[in-house]
């Protein structure tokens, strides 16, 4: 019997669609590396009997980076990021995915692969394709082996409809989404380390991680910062309008409308009003009556549902495409990720409608639409990628949480509106003459409320009943007199003005506009504000302006706009994609080299708006060089800055940062330094100065004492070191001792933490070692506090003394194995008891390490 290996995008979506092939008849196991299910069962490929395997990944298996060499930002420059050579790596390392892909794909015949169907789908397809071409029986990119599966929704209609019509992964858009990458890649790094690194190394209150540049994000930025400087620059005009009030026969007061609206003249306001005051009496001069159509919307598309979920529902358009994509990866509604307004000719409008006629929401709605025949949709545009967004089966309040019914709330009734009838009203008009002035009023009555029933705030407001007044008739005039206004200057960009600007000039697709929107926030270059309007902040507003005065092409639509043409022309077969490449990067290098020329335009920008590092921050520590002391700079970079030796050192981020009892580095003489989560969080001790330039080979820039292999300090790993970490590869559990009375053993390599002893006075790290290969503790408490049975101290092994057994936490992470010692030259090299597998890893020979490093 033959086997078909299937590959879904996501774990949730692989349980749905082999629920649906199988009919509910699959079995289900986790794979190796616990992020993802196969489902197996038997049935028909190809006409003949099968045997399918369903799996998925979690999102893209591979992901583009510079070797490793280039990483380093301090000795690489950054133009050689341009054309250095760049690999495909795993995305998600710990999930090991091409190692499961291929282990799960041994020896099968045929794949199937149902991926999201989009160009990054097609570009995942590849990348599963490559992570198992040496596993499968044939050769993996043979149309023979290898099948597309192409769908809109998780439906048993659409699923099944799609396996019985399979094609082929479209390479040309997989390479389209490869030139992206890379582009992005080689631009955005270059221009980001840049500018980082100049900035920040000048500057303490910039309040920004990283002063990122993106092809995509920049020109997205400039269109919040054009609109700040239009609000800036505006100076408000005053004008005057001439108000005039009648009343009818009945005795109801009515105002008219200006014809001329406004004068920005007062003198010739003055005239108007003394011409109207001439007259006692206005002529009505017609009454007209017009009927009028507002239009049911057309089919839904990612764009329109970003905005609207911003202006109306209050969700950023990232959030929003995150709920829409769990609605879709549980049958809710059809692909969210699309461009075409123009439902197809084959589309089942008669069957999606019936499914919501139950509905306690808008059931009655759908049920007279069904009674009168559904209206033929509006017609709308094709991109030929999928169907507008539409609900794809009946959902409840009660089904759904928040934010998720409010969107699928709203494409229900979006599609339900698209098949009902227009809105019809009557609008009737009365035009009136005073001495030649012309002035109107204006009424309107509801005909037929069509789609508003279904989609109520588009409804036209209240009836607005025109007075009783007929041609030819005289009415007394009120009152007149001038109003004084000023104009008002537009207000901040809202989201789903933003999303239409960028639509409009071609920045990002229907699937990346919410990524970068979300990363000028997340930059924090604009802050959200109320009825979620973008407003630029001051290092937002001094980039955009820098890029302006260097060269305005790097923040203009128009480069990025163009870059996309040519990716759109890679994915239809009409570009080469080397050429593209080449071109588009030569282009940014010379624009790369340009900008570095010419920062200083930038600098004086930033100069006036910011604070120079030496008058940013608190005194904090004592440099070892100069022993005055360095300030703390706690916006984001979190930094010291020494002003006598005007020199920078790079703390631990997102935590605080305070002295370790005044004591020094033996190294160096910098003031020792405490890093903390928090009392459940992690943390260790660390000295500035070897956290940014590491005095050992083995010990990594960013690093702290915990990882130290200084001989004899009380702080390093070789006096805290108690065991291997089981739960990650060359990690070390190393005691905490910033940590009492809440003491702590913590992982230097992952974020594994063992809570014990607590409250104790003192805890010690002994030479000799236990049976199983841990260091022996030393632990003392206070007669007061002491948890010990009998004396108040007493030593042993964390994991293997009775004594102990009720004052050491479990980890925070997974249950930890009993772990080999990791100091040779004082265990000896016992053998652990657990390990991995049994086997565990052989003692590191700390003494011979450090002779090599002393000789």
């Amino acid at each position: 019997m033959k086997t078909v290996f299937m590959v879904a995008e996501k774990p949730s979506l692989a349980a749905s669609l082999a629920n649906i092939l199988s009919n509910g008849k699959n079995g289900t196991r986790k794979g190796f590396n616990g992020a993802c299910s196969v489902h197996e069962w038997t049935g028909t490929f190809l006409n003949v009997p099968a045997k399918f395997k369903m799996t998925s990944v979690c999102g893209h298996v591979l992901g583009v980076d510079f070797i490793s060499k280039y990483n380093n930002w301090d000795r690489v420059d950054p133009v050689e990021l341009f054309s250095c050579p760049i690999e495909k790596k795993e995305a998600m390392p710990k999930l090991k995915m091409p190692a499961f892909l291929a282990q799960e794909s041994t020896g099968v015949d045929h794949v199937v692969l149902w991926l999201d169907c989009d160009k990054e789908g097609e570009n995942i397809c590849f990348e599963v394709m490559g992570a198992i071409a040496n596993s499968v029986m044939g050769n993996v990119y043979s149309p023979n082996v290898t099948y597309r599966a192409r769908f809109s929704a998780i439906t048993e209609k659409d699923i099944k409809a799609a396996f019985n019509n399979l094609g082929h992964p479209n390479e040309n858009e997989a390479r389209s989404v490869d030139a992206r990458q890379e582009l992005d890649l080689r631009i955005g790094c270059a221009f980001t380390r840049f500018q980082t690194k100049f900035f920040q190394g000048r500057y303490g209150d910039l309040d920004s991680s990283l002063i990122s540049y993106g092809p995509c994000q920049t020109p997205t930025l400039g269109f919040c910062v054009q609109r700040h400087d239009e609000i800036q620059t505006f100076k408000p005009e005053t004008y005057w309008c001439l108000q005039v009030t009648v009343t009818t026969k009945e005795g109801q007061e009515v105002h008219l409308e200006w014809q001329r609206v406004r004068s920005f003249d007062k003198e010739i306001a003055n005239l108007f009003l003394q011409l109207v005051k001439d007259k006692n009496e206005a002529k009505v001069v017609s009454v007209t009556s017009k009927e009028k159509v507002k239009s049911r919307p057309t089919a839904l598309n990612t764009v329109e549902l970003m905005r609207v979920a911003s202006s109306g529902l209050g969700m950023g358009p990232h959030h929003a495409m995150q709920i829409a994509e769990k609605l879709y990866t549980q049958g809710y509604i059809s692909y969210p990720r699309t461009e075409t307004t123009k439902y197809p000719d084959n589309f089942d409008l008669l069957g999606t409608l019936q499914q919501q006629q139950n509905s306690s929401e808008w059931g009655l709605e759908v049920k007279e639409i069904l009674k009168n025949g559904i209206n033929r949709p509006k017609s709308g545009h094709d991109a030929g990628d999928h169907p507008p967004i539409t609900p794809m089966k009946p959902a409840t309040r009660n089904e759904l949480d928040g934010d998720a019914w409010k969107l699928y709330d709203y494409i229900a009734r979006h599609f339900i509106g698209t098949l009902a009838k227009d809105c019809r009203y009557l609008i009737t008009t009365a035009v009136l003459i005073i001495n030649e002035e012309e002035f109107s009023v204006h009424g309107k009555s509801l005909i037929e409320p069509g789609f508003t029933t279904i989609m109520p705030w588009q409804a036209i407001g209240k009836n607005e009943i025109l007075p009783d007044l007929s041609a030819n008739e005289m009415v007394p005039i009120k009152d007149a007199k001038i109003t004084e206004h000023q104009t008002q200057p537009p207000d901040y960009l809202t989201e789903a003005e933003l999303i239409t600007l960028m639509e409009k000039h071609g920045i990002g697709t229907d699937a990346s506009i919410p990524v970068h929107i979300n990363n000028i926030c997340q930059r924090n270059y604009v802050n959200v504000i109320s009825g979620r309007k973008l407003k630029p902040t001051s290092l937002g507003i001094v980039l955009v302006h820098g890029y302006q005065k260097i060269d305005d092409e790097l923040v203009l639509p128009t480069m990025r706009s163009a870059v996309e043409e040519q990716l759109n022309l890679i994915a239809v077969g009409k570009a080469n994609f080397q050429d593209v490449l080449k071109h588009t990067v030569e282009i940014f290098k010379l624009k790369f080299q340009y900008f570095v020329k010419n920062i200083d335009c930038m600098d004086q920008l930033f100069e006036v708006t910011f604070s120079p590092l030496s008058a940013s921050g608190k005194a904090h520590s004592r440099c070892g060089k100069c022993r005055r002391y360095m300030k703390y700079i706690q916006t984001k970079p979190a930094r010291l800055h020494c002003p006598q030796c005007d020199e920078t050192y790079n703390l631990p981020q997102s935590g605080t940062i305070k002295l370790f009892k005044e004591l020094k580095c033996p190294l160096d003489d910098f003031e020792l330094l405490c890093w903390t989560m928090g009392n459940k969080g992690k943390s260790f001790v660390f000295c500035p100065y070897c956290y940014n330039n590491p005095p050992f080979k083995d010990m990594k820039k960013g690093n702290g004492c915990n990882s130290c292999s200084h001989p004899s300090c009380p702080y390093s790993l070789i006096s805290n070191g108690v065991c291997n970490c089981a739960e990650c590869d060359f990690g070390v559990l190393v005691l905490d001792p910033s940590s009492g009375p809440k003491w702590k053993l913590g992982c230097n390599r992952c974020d594994t933490i063992i809570n014990l002893f607590d409250d104790a006075q003192k805890v010690t790290i002994l030479e000799d070692n236990c049976d199983c290969g841990a260091q022996l503790v030393h632990v003392e408490y206070k007669q007061e506090k002491n948890k010990l049975e009998g004396s108040n101290e007493s030593k042993g092994c964390v994991f293997c003394s009775p004594q102990f057994a009720k004052l050491v936490d479990r980890p925070k992470t997974a249950v930890i194995s009993r772990p080999r010692v990791f100091r040779g030259g004082r265990a000896g090299g016992s053998r652990g008891r657990g390990g991995r597998g049994g086997k565990g890893r052989p003692p590191k020979d700390k003494m011979a390490q450090l002779a090599a490093y002393f000789v």
